[in-house]
């Protein structure tokens, strides 16, 4: 079983910054793979980002490439996003993610991950 925390979330104006972090306990060594959902009221989960440790690649969801970055630092088994020139259309519950051991999947899905963080709020102002 692994544990996620996610923290960083709150208030803030279009076209500004703000970092998530996400930190993992329990059994993080055996994770393979960390990713970013988000959530809007009525809307479905949507893959944000992922990171897999073995190579560190790193996968975007279009909408945010170019103004997200996944990072992390398997050692701590901490995985962050940091969010550039958010846009209201960002507001959301940011949810971390985790997949224990390797296998096959879709690393996009909700589905692929065994680990879930409570969420952080995120509301970009217009």
């Amino acid at each position: 079983q692994v544990q996620l925390v996610e923290s960083g979330g709150g208030l803030v104006q279009a076209g500004g910054s703000m970092r998530l972090s996400c930190a993992a306990s329990g059994r993080a060594f055996s994770t393979v793979a960390m990713g970013w959902f988000r959530q809007a009221p009525g809307k479905d989960r949507e893959f944000v980002a992922a990171i897999t440790w073995s190579d560190s690649r790193t996968y975007y969801t279009n909408s945010v490439k170019g103004r997200f970055t996944i990072s992390g630092d398997n050692a701590k088994n901490t995985v962050y996003l940091q969010m550039n020139s958010l846009k209201s259309e960002d507001t959301a519950v940011y949810l971390c993610a985790a997949r224990r051991f390797g296998g096959g999947g879709v690393l996009s899905s909700h589905s692929f991950y065994g680990s879930w963080g409570q969420g952080t709020q995120v509301t970009v102002s217009s």
